[in-house]
């Protein structure tokens, strides 16, 4: 198999947004426009594409759907490139892979960008409605796994929030499209959908009461990457926050996050390190139970299981009622052999 050279009509299209495919296209001839929808505006965006520019490759590469239409404008050329022969291609000439990360580079920073614009706009909001509305947009944009971490977030600071009965609802609605679809697939959950609750009270306009200070911003910032598995990134800015220490509330949940970003990293020693500063310095942190599971799972994959099970055990012993860290601790003590009935 060699790349093949497809030529396509005017009017046509060579993927729509949505679909599965492992092909890389460069523009041979002709005029291309990937279509798609400003996540900052809602408005429809035409990006043409160049003569000798590839396109469809974050999603043949990431193996997720596309997230553009690419139509064609007049009669084109385009050469498909499979997987295997595009990575071929670029190893032979690494001008291609510059020239992929300088527009990866430019990418990111615009998505970045408008992502922010998007959670903290000039109407300046509070910081539980700020955690809510991260939890909309992954939802909105099926990314299953994200929005549960920010809904349990949510749920964990403000579990008799505004917005605690339809994270509720929406928690078990992610969790039941990751297992059926997986990430990227699926369908879009918007408030009123798919069974969701449709009391969402609507955010306050009163500007004062919606302020949010820098502090919050950068936390939120940092748990949005923490959420999208850049956790050395997110881990620098909960750094940040512990060693500047400007706001007592976001220096404690920062604290916590640290511990997880280190277990993520497989830092277990760093983790188990933050986890204990953490537990001493906030004992009624309300975290206090899901730091003390983390530092058993360090231990357990340091191969320390009779740590590990005292640390399980301490957890079982403060629990009330059955609740998912319970189900997550009598789990992780049946896969040491230590009960957890």
């Amino acid at each position: 198999m060699s790349p093949k050279a497809m030529q396509y009509k005017a009017n046509s299209i060579i993927f729509f947004k949505g679909d599965i495919s492992d092909k890389i296209f460069i523009l041979k001839s002709g005029q291309v426009s990937l279509n798609y929808t400003d996540i900052e505006t809602g408005q429809e965006i035409h990006d043409l594409i160049k003569t000798g520019e590839f396109f469809g490759v974050r999603s043949a590469l990431g193996r997720y759907a596309r997230e553009e239409t690419a139509q064609v404008l007049t009669d084109s050329v385009a050469v498909a490139f499979t997987v295997p022969e595009f990575e071929q291609l670029a190893l032979q000439n690494t001008r291609i892979i510059v020239k992929m990360l300088r527009i990866y580079s430019n990418m990111l920073r615009r998505i970045h960008k408008q992502v922010q614009n998007l959670i903290f706009s000039e109407e300046q909001i509070k910081p539980e409605e700020g955690l809510y509305r991260i939890g909309e947009y992954y939802l909105k944009n099926k990314r299953y796994s994200q929005a549960l971490y920010i809904y349990q977030r949510y749920l964990t600071y403000y579990p008799s929030g505004r917005y605690a009965t339809d994270v509720n609802q929406k928690v078990q609605l992610a969790e039941q499209y990751l297992q059926k679809y997986g990430q990227g697939r699926g369908p879009a959950v918007v408030p009123g959908e798919e069974g969701v609750t449709q009391s969402v009270p609507k955010p306050e306009n009163n500007r004062q009461s919606q302020e949010m200070s820098e502090v919050a911003k950068q936390y939120y910032n940092a748990v949005s990457l923490l959420s999208q598995q850049k956790y050395q990134e997110a881990l620098v800015q909960f750094r940040k926050i512990v060693a500047e220490n400007q706001d007592a509330e976001y220096t404690a949940k920062s604290q916590y996050e640290m511990g997880r970003s280190l277990y993520y990293l497989k830092q277990h020693d760093a983790s188990i390190q933050a986890f204990t500063s953490m537990i001493q310095k906030y004992p009624n942190h309300p975290d206090l139970r899901e730091a003390l599971y983390y530092v058993g799972n360090c231990y357990a994959e340091k191969g320390d299981p009779e740590k590990a099970k005292g640390f399980y055990n301490k957890i079982l012993s403060l629990a009330g009622d059955e609740d998912a860290v319970s189900r997550k601790v009598k789990k992780a003590l049946r896969d040491l052999g230590g009960g957890g009935q």
